[in-house]
């Protein structure tokens, strides 16, 4: 039986902030809010009261958002001015960038 994905939830310790990255970094915009949640679309951000983020590396890591960009040189740029960092561990060599938001999570940057 199919189904139907509405949403993919991040916890988090603050979902307006976390938000607020996303929502600059892709273009999304707020589509509910209230206190402990933030949805854009079909990204949301739920509070998780002593909330740590994941570390890297780490075998223990869940999931990631892998995000294709134009640019990979220009998109890391762009997206560490947003509040991302870059770790050092970098297992895509120059096929893909590691990041993380300010909360932790990881993403990947994919050349398009």
């Amino acid at each position: 039986m199919p189904a139907e994905l509405t949403t993919i939830v991040l916890d988090c310790a603050d979902p307006a902030a976390l938000a607020a990255f996303y929502a600059k970094a892709l273009g999304l915009e707020v589509t509910y809010e209230d206190d402990d949640t933030v949805q854009l679309g079909l990204l949301g951000f739920q509070r998780v009261a002593g909330y740590r983020g994941p570390s890297w590396p780490d075998d223990a890591k869940h999931a990631h958002l892998d995000l294709r960009v134009d640019d990979l040189t220009a998109a890391v740029a762009e997206f560490e001015a947003l509040g991302a960092t870059k770790p050092d561990f970098q297992p895509g060599g120059a096929d893909w960038v590691v990041l993380q938001d300010p909360e932790g999570h990881l993403f990947c940057l994919v050349p398009a």
